[in-house]
């Protein structure tokens, strides 16, 4: 199920604690230039390679953003 998540409304989860996956989508660069705290590092071009060993919990809530200025 996709649904599009607030600023407002991730920070409350992170705040709250809620048991959620989230996932930063610029290249490495970017990710370690700045991220959200706890934010895994996923490019899209190594989402085939990354994902299984990154987000093996099929069932996990996801939450994926892209901090890029666009």
């Amino acid at each position: 199920m996709e649904k599009t998540v607030s600023r407002d409304e991730l920070k409350e989860k992170m705040d709250r604690g809620d048991d959620f996956r989230l996932v930063e989508t610029l290249p490495r660069a970017g990710y370690d230039h700045a991220h959200l705290p706890g934010a895994l590092n996923l490019p899209p071009e190594q989402v085939a390679e990354l994902a299984p060993t990154l987000l093996p919990d099929k069932a996990a809530e996801i939450v994926v953003y892209c901090s890029s200025p666009t």
